[in-house]
């Protein structure tokens, strides 16, 4: 029989063996933890082909602005909070060179958000060139704005910084704008007149870019193939192909760059292809279209001849990477970022694709310049 003090010594030495297993335990645990916070933030998760990473999310302007050294040991010593000029209602989002044009209606501005020079500023705030209602929005390749005014029912042309050019079309030819898109070369504006109830002008509306001449008109009210009910938003494909998200038919429906009806794809439904209430569309250089659907919280990416891919996002009534709760517009800029503004949230959800290395592309050339200038890896990449 053994004593207290013999039977001592086997026990410390099973509890010592049993916290070393719990201890040994606890890296494994802590590194799933990660592998799995890191795999929510890929889209499609593993263990498929990743093919998107969530990169960032914007809410205003302290997300892109550098921070001053001096403020901010003032606000550690003082308890004074960053202050930062958010999104009220943002509506659409456009992108050039890593500058990001997001249309805020209910502040009644064109909010900007320079990544690569850290800069904030807005757009239709001066005498010339008032906004009242700004929804849709494109740039041009040269990165002139294209904005459509709800109220003021006229498209809007500004250059780079926000300076005033020219306006297309007016109260006469419009009902109810929802949106503009510019094509690549930047020769026409498309602008969907989304009509209403007792109104038959569902149409998109082509004009010159250039003179603000207009050339013709794409669609009528109705259910048939090249009709429209409540047409919400145009994107032009690689191919220069014209996709139209026929909203209350529940379809995006294609034409030739001349207006000659093609083809249509999806349906009204719940499953994944279906749309149940369709916003707006983006294409990619690959010929790919994102649609954004606000009754599934998500978009959805199609080839161009409308097989379904993937889709990114969840209706959410909490916030974060890729929850949504009432989405609106989408763009992809030229590196193939996905930008997704949600209204609920007021923010900008940007994504990056897979192959594109996270510090590559405009949005990235800030980032890229500090570091050359230091002798960093990141200057280093950017010149081989």
């Amino acid at each position: 029989m053994l004593t207290k003090q013999e039977n001592f010594p086997g026990v410390t030495a099973v509890l010592l063996a049993l916290a070393l297993v719990l201890v040994g335990g606890c890296a494994p645990v802590q590194e799933r933890a990660a592998a799995e916070k890191e795999s929510s933030l890929i889209y499609p998760p593993p263990p498929d082909e990743p093919r998107y990473a969530y990169e960032r999310t914007i809410y205003g302007s302290a997300d892109v602005t550098p921070r001053n050294k001096d403020a901010a040991l003032k606000r550690a010593l003082t308890g004074e909070l960053e202050t930062s000029e958010g999104l009220v209602k943002p509506y659409a989002v456009t992108v050039h060179r890593g500058r990001i044009f997001v249309s805020d209606s209910a502040d009644r501005f064109v909010k900007v958000f320079d990544v690569p020079e850290g800069r904030y500023f807005k757009i239709g705030d001066d005498e010339r060139g008032p906004l009242t209602k700004p929804l849709g929005l494109d740039v041009d390749a040269a990165g002139n704005l294209f904005v459509a005014d709800g109220t003021a029912k006229v498209i809007m042309v500004y250059d780079r910084n926000g300076k005033y050019l020219r306006r297309i079309g007016g109260p006469k030819v419009f009902e109810r704008l929802s949106s503009v898109t510019v094509d690549a070369a930047g020769g026409r504006v498309f602008v969907t007149d989304i009509g209403g109830v007792s109104s038959d002008q569902h149409k998109i509306h082509v004009f010159d870019s250039n003179n603000g001449t207009h050339l013709f008109d794409l669609g009528k009210r109705g259910i048939g193939p090249g009709e429209f009910n409540l047409p919400r938003d145009v994107a032009i494909g690689s191919n220069g192909q014209i996709y139209v998200v026929d909203g209350g038919n529940f379809r995006v429906q294609v034409f030739d760059r001349n207006g000659k009806f093609m083809t249509s794809f999806g349906s009204v439904g719940k499953q994944l292809g279906n749309f149940a209430r369709p916003k707006e569309i983006a294409t990619d250089s690959a010929g790919n279209v994102y649609v954004v659907d606000a009754a599934f919280g998500n978009f959805q990416i199609f080839t161009g001849d409308g097989d379904l891919l993937m889709f990114i996002g969840e209706r959410s009534e909490r916030d974060g990477p890729a929850r949504y709760m009432l989405p609106s517009g989408i763009y992809v800029d030229e590196d193939g970022r996905v930008y997704m503004v949600d209204q609920w949230f007021k923010k900008i959800d940007v994504f990056r694709p897979a192959g594109l290395p996270t510090e590559a592309g405009f949005l990235n050339k800030r980032a890229v310049a500090a570091e050359a200038a230091t002798g960093g890896k990141a200057g280093a990449a950017s010149r081989q």
